[in-house]
C-alpha cells in the first residue's frame, strides 16, 4: 500500500525545485498541508480529498506578474488529477480534489462548493497571513524586483493601494482582507492572530520610516 504523503511531497520537491521561488518552496507546501489537517479535524473533512489539494494546490506554479496567472489553480488541478490517475489514487475523489485545487486560489475568484474545498482555500490563505506571510510577500517582491514603498506615501493613508507597483500596498490591497474572507471557523481565528501580527509589522514599519 503507497504511503500517499511521501508520493506527494515528493512530487512537489521536484516541482518546488525546479521553480526555485523559495514563496513557493517544499517548505510551503509542507506548511499548508499541516494546517489543512487541523482544519480538516476540526471541521470533520474527507482526508483523502484534503491532503492531495493541500499538497499538489500549486502543482503549477505560475510567474504572479504573468498573465495566466488567473489560470494556475485550473492548469494545477488538470496537473494534479493527471498525476494521481498516473499513481493510481482513488478515481472517487478525483472530482473534489480537481475543485478545491481550483478554489484555492485569489485570482481566480472561483467560489469554494465543499467543506474540502474551504479548508484547501483557508490553509493556503492562511500561509499568506503573520510572520511568515510577511517574509513570503518580501521574498515575492524581490523576485518581481518591485519597490518597498511609494515615497510620498509608503501607507497609502491618501491614494489607492497598488500592488502592481509597491510591496507595502500589497498588505492593504490583500493581505489583511484574507481573515474577513475565511471560510471556517478556525481558520478565520488564526487569521484574525495573524493579520494582527502583520499589523504591529506595519507600525514598526511606519515608525522606522
Amino acid at each position: 500500500m503507497k504511503n500517499w504523503s511521501t508520493v506527494f511531497r515528493s512530487k512537489m520537491c521536484s516541482v518546488a525545485a525546479e521553480a526555485q521561488d523559495s514563496a513557493h518552496d517544499l517548505l510551503h507546501f509542507e506548511r499548508v498541508v499541516k494546517v489543512a489537517a487541523l482544519l480538516a479535524k476540526e471541521e470533520g473533512a474527507e482526508w483523502s480529498v484534503v491532503e492531495p489539494a493541500a499538497w499538489l494546490h500549486d502543482l503549477v506554479i505560475v510567474p504572479k506578474n504573468s498573465p495566466l496567472r488567473a489560470q494556475a489553480s485550473r492548469l494545477s488541478a488538470e496537473a494534479a488529477i493527471q498525476f494521481l490517475r498516473e499513481e493510481s489514487y482513488p478515481e472517487e475523489y478525483f472530482a473534489s480534489i480537481a475543485h478545491a485545487i481550483e478554489a484555492h486560489s485569489f485570482s481566480a475568484g472561483v467560489v469554494p462548493q465543499t467543506l474540502e474545498a474551504r479548508i484547501v482555500q483557508d490553509a493556503d490563505r492562511l500561509d499568506a497571513l503573520g510572520a511568515v506571510g510577511i517574509a513570503r510577500c518580501f521574498v515575492t517582491a524581490g523576485i518581481l524586483q518591485r519597490p518597498l514603498y511609494a515615497e510620498d506615501d509608503p501607507f497609502c493613508d491618501s491614494r489607492k493601494p497598488d500592488d502592481l507597483k509597491y510591496t507595502l500596498d500589497h498588505f492593504e490591497q490583500k493581505l489583511l482582507r484574507l481573515p474577513a474572507m475565511m471560510t471556517t471557523a478556525a481558520g478565520r481565528r488564526e487569521g484574525e492572530r495573524r493579520a494582527r501580527v502583520m499589523q504591529d509589522y506595519l507600525a514598526a514599519f511606519r515608525l522606522e520610516i
